[in-house]
């Protein structure tokens, strides 16, 4: 897998656990969602205001589990975008321990940019393809 530019540190909770004593699977997907807000600020395309205001929704999400993430794990949640579209695009996410880099999980997921006002998809804005294929390493022609 290559690398990702950014990563998000994620601190196990003990809510976050199941009886098994491990973090719950639906928790995953919790943390990729927290490193994709994340990655959206750390590169300008969302300052915090109303969530309605990012224009994007998530389309479909994919998770392959490796490893389980115990409690007092510290966790890096890696993301990064691999292909823009013309109203989507797709980003790419990986679980590792902080310490060891042993991967806990790998996935992706379709975003899709959108106008909740008129609740229509949009093309993904100029100014944001700039931004991620400078950031990615992206040609803007594919």
């Amino acid at each position: 897998m290559a690398e990702f530019n950014f990563y998000h540190s994620i601190e196990v909770r003990y809510g976050d656990l199941d009886p098994q004593g491990h973090v719950n699977n639906a928790r995953f997907l919790t943390y990729m969602e927290q490193a994709r807000i994340e990655y959206i600020r750390r590169l300008g395309l969302w300052n915090g205001g109303s969530f309605q205001d990012i224009g994007i929704i998530l389309a479909d999400i994919q998770v392959s589990f490796r490893a389980p993430i115990l409690f007092g794990m510290q966790v890096l949640t890696g993301v990064r975008i691999s292909r823009l579209g013309s109203k989507s695009l797709v980003m790419d996410y990986r679980l590792v321990d902080a310490q060891t880099g042993q991967e806990f999980a790998a996935g992706s997921s379709v975003i899709v940019t959108y106008d909740y006002p008129s609740e229509r998809t949009i093309p993904i804005p100029d100014s944001w393809r700039k931004v991620i294929a400078e950031f990615e390493g992206l040609s803007l022609d594919s």
